[in-house]
């Protein structure tokens, strides 16, 4: 959704805020209030929405857009993303007070491929549902086709399996599925390009304020020096920065270059 689109679902607008808006509409804050509401593939939001999104969980009215009369919610919230937000955050795509305050209770789900005990029990679960849903008299899975489902990476996860089940109750010809009645696709998973891993380096000692000391430069490096937006990805104070560029004689080393001034003679 663009900013304007998404920020109108989730705080309404007032008649007339936009070509189209021909009526008052309410926002699913507001819709949910003293209620839950959830909220698919978070890490999708633009940096202004994030901001708006932020002073809502912090409990603070918003506006819809168009209007100017602060509105105010009490709304339980649950997020879901397939992102590393972790990463994004380092990278500076996702900010990291938005970060921590959704970080309340953290349920992480790990791909199919790593819990392959489940397979079975969702491979019948769909052959059951879609069965009963289209009148297929279908027995199950053969031995042959249970072993390949249970082989394959999943790269879709369980939307993927729920698809092939489907797809293999609609073409499946006899009692049985069976092999080629399975589409699967070459499709790599995530992490798992079949490309040659490069060799690992070996380990090498070193103190916590070395691994510190690097860390922090490399991150300078990376935001060209911005120190307000080193500090943001680091998690710390603009002030602590500057002490441990100070510590570690960072300025000195690989600080941004500075124009020399030339005294006349």
């Amino acid at each position: 959704l663009s900013e304007e689109l998404l920020a109108s679902e989730l705080f309404g607008h007032e008649r007339g805020a936009f070509t189209g808006a021909t009526d008052r509409k309410i926002g699913k804050f507001e819709a949910a209030h003293l209620g839950t509401l959830m909220l698919d593939e978070i890490g999708e939001m633009s940096q202004g929405i994030q901001t708006k999104f932020l002073r809502v969980l912090e409990g603070h009215p918003f506006e819809r857009v168009g209007g100017n009369k602060p509105v105010k919610v009490e709304v339980r919230v649950i997020a879901a993303t397939n992102r590393d937000l972790e990463r994004d955050v380092a990278e500076g795509r996702f900010r990291h007070d938005l970060y921590f305050r959704l970080r309340v209770l953290e349920i992480v789900v790990p791909p199919l491929r790593k819990r392959p005990e489940d397979i079975e029990e969702l491979a019948e679960y769909f052959l059951s549902k879609f069965r009963t849903e289209t009148g297929r008299k279908i027995e199950g899975f053969s031995p042959p086709a249970m072993e390949q489902l249970l082989r394959y990476k999943w790269p879709g996860n369980v939307r993927e399996l729920k698809n092939v089940v489907e797809r293999a109750v609609v073409l499946c010809r006899g009692r049985s599925i069976e092999e080629e009645d399975l589409v699967l696709t070459n499709l790599s998973t995530t992490g798992d390009t079949g490309e040659t891993k490069a060799p690992s380096r070996e380990f090498a000692p070193c103190s916590l304020s070395d691994v510190e000391r690097r860390h922090i430069l490399a991150t300078l490096d990376h935001t060209g020096w911005n120190k307000s937006r080193t500090a943001g990805i680091l998690g710390i104070e603009r002030s602590t920065l500057d002490r441990k560029i100070r510590r570690y004689s960072l300025a000195n080393e690989n600080g941004p270059a500075r124009p020399r001034v030339s005294e006349k003679k």
